[in-house]
């Protein structure tokens, strides 16, 4: 596998995001090492908690650590105060936020990728070990295209069908979109246990995330109908209550770490939907 060299670029935050890849062999300048790495996240972030989940299903505790980031950031712009050498060290004469999720080099004292899915990537291909794969042979096109649906039909509809103010039209169909998403997941559910194979892949780490999301936060800012027209999709939260109870999944749920984030970062206006929770996501996660 070629390795993209440790690189940044400028995103419409003025935060850079770094595209480091992990290789197999010392040609690939980060290569494989246990102990070499190490995780800076927030299990608050969605981002955070999706590479949790990963690092909690391959079992990588003493391979590749993690520091586990508050909640809500501790410094002024919005930054974490502990990431700043990281991100000085890496970015020349950085000023902006330093933010995670980051895979840093120990040996170095840089920032390797703040690309989750890269970062989730090369934890399961170069430190998976005897373990199944998140992201088993022949699969990646059917994970890609959870992604995109996750991405897209879930996380971006339910943000645009809850804005306060603007176009009431635009909102309605953000909401179709929304629904149709999750009746086709429902559909697709029906019979089975996981989403793409017959055990825990990548595909169900991002569902997990975008449905813990869409209870979690998104709801907020829906009404009450609205909600209970998400929640009527029996198979599919069932489905999020079997993941819930998973060891690798569970036990990484901050359920009072997103609530801060959420009212540090969130401007919007609460609607009656916040009164109507889908999941006890604490009970289910064995809290």
């Amino acid at each position: 596998m070629s390795v993209t060299p440790l690189a940044a670029h400028i995103d419409d935050r003025s935060v850079p995001v770094f595209r480091g890849r992990i290789g197999s062999d010392a040609r690939s300048g980060h290569y494989a090492v246990p102990g070499r790495y190490r995780l800076h996240l927030s299990t608050a972030c969605p981002d955070g908690l999706r590479i949790a989940v990963t690092h909690g299903l391959l079992g990588l505790d003493a391979v590749c650590p993690a520091t586990f980031l508050p909640a809500v950031p501790d410094c002024p712009e919005g930054g974490h105060s502990v990431l700043r050498p990281l991100y000085e060290a890496s970015a020349h004469r950085y000023t902006g936020p330093a933010i995670g999720p980051v895979l840093s080099d120990d040996w170095s004292g840089r920032i390797v990728s703040t690309h989750a899915p890269d970062i989730m990537r090369d934890l399961a291909r170069r430190f998976g070990g005897d373990r199944p794969s998140p992201y088993p042979c022949g699969a990646e096109s059917e994970i890609e295209a959870v992604e995109r649906m996750c991405a897209g039909g879930i996380e971006d509809a339910a943000q645009r069908a809850g804005t306060a103010g603007g176009d009431q039209d635009e909102r309605v169909a953000a909401l179709d979109t929304l629904l149709e998403t999750l009746a086709a997941l429902e559909r697709w559910l029906v019979g089975r246990t996981y989403l793409i194979r017959d055990e825990v892949t990548a595909a169900d780490v991002e569902l997990w995330v975008a449905l813990v999301q869409l209870d979690t936060v998104h709801r907020h800012h829906l009404d009450a109908c609205a909600v209970q027209r998400i929640a009527d999709h029996p198979e599919l939260w069932a489905y999020a209550r079997r993941l819930t109870a998973h060891p690798a999944f569970g036990p990484h749920l901050d359920l009072d770490g997103i609530e801060r984030r959420h009212h540090a970062r969130c401007r919007g206006l609460e609607a009656a939907g916040s009164a109507v929770q889908i999941l006890d996501w604490a009970r289910h996660a064995g809290c």
